[in-house]
């Protein structure tokens, strides 16, 4: 009987440490970048998503003059 009540306490335990981790689902982040899990709380920054990185081109262009230059000149910006 003693054996039984230890192994119940143990999952008793263990389903509570369960059930205090933030629930599965989509998280994502506000405009300020803190990250949130779907019913509105805040959640380790680790479980979002990154967003997307911008596409790189390969074109850039000179801000003054608005004609295409080499990307490694200084002032340029991507096209």
């Amino acid at each position: 009987m003693r054996s039984f009540m230890i192994a119940l306490s143990a999952f008793a335990i263990a389903t509570s440490a369960l059930a205090a981790t933030p629930a599965a689902g989509p998280y994502k982040l506000d405009a300020k970048g803190k990250c949130h899990a779907a019913n509105g709380q805040f959640v380790t920054a680790s479980l979002c998503a990154k967003p997307a990185a911008a596409p790189t081109s390969n074109h850039c262009k000179d801000p003054k003059t608005h004609k295409f230059v080499k990307c490694g000149t200084p002032g340029a910006v991507p096209a």
